[in-house]
């Protein structure tokens, strides 16, 4: 199988949300020595892009786009120990990141973390429902260079806008970046609320990241 069939089979794993088959593709990408962070990016992420345009559109639900992220977190677990991380391999940052109170779900934010470690970042995953507080300490004892914030219901989206106001009154606002994501967030929240940065996708989330820490 060659490279563009197996980045096909990678992404229609994620359209058919079967777990079975993402593995298997994962699996034949590293016979196929295809760059993991490539079979992210270019398989599965378009994948889960896809069926969360889908879910925006109402042509999918809430249990395919869990299924769609459980054979995306699935098929990472497969490619993780391929990643190009190391002992040897200086870290690029620090970055905590979490769903926020109100919110039990992390598929978004599954593959963040996953490209994030693929790419050298250290990152600390706090979870799903994550009260603010735990958000500030976690800063705070790290000296954290990122903080990234995840919501899939609009209803857990003031819970954002509390973290960012406790960050000001801990006194360490200017001492951290803040980017929020997720399908309940837009750019316009993110100005609304006085965060630094704004991603769409997993993509585009390591792009603003890099952005933020001054890295070309």
């Amino acid at each position: 199988m060659n490279e563009d069939k197996i980045l096909q089979m990678l992404k229609e794993s994620i359209l058919s949300f079967d777990i079975e088959i993402a593995v298997k593709a994962a699996k034949e990408a590293i016979k196929a020595n295809i760059d993991p962070i490539k079979a992210i990016e270019e398989g599965f992420a378009k994948g889960i892009r896809e069926v969360g345009e889908l879910f925006a559109k109402g042509e999918v639900f809430l249990p395919e786009l869990i299924m769609a992220g459980e054979a995306m977190k699935a098929a990472i677990e497969i490619l993780k120990p391929y990643f190009p991380t190391g002992k040897g391999l200086k870290s690029l940052g620090k970055i905590v990141i979490g769903t926020v109170a109100g919110d039990l779900h992390d598929i978004g934010k599954s593959i963040v973390i996953s490209m994030l470690t693929a790419n050298g970042f250290e990152v600390y995953d706090l979870g799903v429902d994550v009260p603010k507080e735990v958000f500030i300490q976690k800063v705070k004892e790290l000296n954290a260079d990122i903080l990234g914030l995840s919501a899939l219901l609009t209803s857990a989206l003031p819970e954002m806008k509390k973290i960012i106001d406790e960050l000001k009154k801990e006194g360490i606002r200017n001492k951290v970046k803040v980017i929020i994501g997720g399908a309940a967030t837009t750019q316009k929240y993110a100005n609304e609320i006085g965060a630094d940065a704004w991603a769409g996708d997993a993509i585009e989330a390591v792009s603003k990241i890099k952005e933020l820490m001054g890295i070309s």
